[in-house]
């Protein structure tokens, strides 16, 4: 008969241990964010008001910088702010770059399969802007026309399933995008509607503007955690519940988005689970 083959018993044991070892290691970057005192934040720093360079300070300020630097405070370490384009937040995360993103990140099932999404902290209308002269008024009118979109971003997908019929051109961010349609490249541009608004306010008198009323879909952002880390996502959806219950995230929201703002806008969303069931 055959002899088998088999390892020493402590070699196993250590084997094994190795493997527990290295999937505890895998699984701890809440712990060593704390070990080196600093949070990395992947954030966009091109996208007003959520991140974009102060003129006045050249800081990197908005809406998202400010749910970054409130992860930071909880863990009680420094924020470290890292601007990645669209299509690298989620490299980025993944190769372990970065600790968390907040940069616009919109849900989608895809998506989810690659990285974690904590709770929402923001809804997001994805909306087509065209020039007023061009006699377009809703997606139908795009058939056959020039959409421009942030490369690898939610819009870019939104536009490939709502408005098929069109031809799709992609730019590194989204001023690339924006100057497309003021150039006539393109007939139209794809873009949050809060977003929109403001490169809308930019151009007020020099041209004329308009965002269609069908909206594309909306859109609830999440900060971005890697797969693996559950310590992390847990602390990082903890820290959002507690700023919703303290009203902390509508002080946020109203800083850059609210009545007194640019974009006049109301909340008419809450911070929670980002339900997937019906997406």
């Amino acid at each position: 008969m055959p002899q088998e083959h088999s390892f020493p018993k402590r070699f196993v044991a250590l084997a094994v241990g190795l493997l527990a070892f290295a999937g505890i290691a895998s699984a701890d970057q809440l712990g060593t964010i704390k070990q080196r005192g600093s949070l990395v934040c992947a954030t966009l720093g091109t996208a007003e008001p959520f991140s974009f360079s102060d003129p006045a300070t050249r800081e990197i300020r908005g809406y998202d910088v400010d749910f970054c630097k409130a992860v930071a405070d909880s863990l009680g370490v420094k924020l470290e702010l890292k601007l990645v384009a669209v299509e690298a937040r989620i490299p980025e995360l993944s190769q372990g770059r970065v600790d968390i993103v907040a940069a616009n990140l919109g849900y989608s099932p895809q998506r989810a399969e690659q990285i974690d999404f904590s709770h929402q902290y923001f809804v997001s209308q994805q909306k087509i802007m065209v020039r007023t002269g061009d006699g377009i008024r809703a997606f139908s009118g795009l058939n056959g026309k020039r959409i421009s979109a942030p490369k690898g971003s939610s819009s870019e997908q939104a536009v490939k399933a709502k408005v098929p019929g069109a031809e799709l051109l992609t730019f590194q961010d989204p001023p690339s995008a924006f100057v497309a349609l003021l150039q006539g490249k393109v007939d139209g541009f794809a873009l949050s509607e809060l977003a929109s608004t403001r490169f809308m306010r930019q151009v007020a008198g020099k041209t004329e503007l308009m965002l269609l009323p069908e909206s594309m879909m909306a859109e609830p952002w999440g900060l971005g955690v890697r797969k693996g880390e559950p310590a992390l996502l847990k602390h990082v959806n903890d820290t959002l519940a507690g700023m919703e219950r303290s009203g902390e995230a509508a002080k946020i929201f109203d800083k850059w988005l609210g009545p007194a703002t640019l974009y006049k806008s109301s909340r008419d969303f809450s911070i929670g689970p980002i339900a997937t069931a019906s997406r």
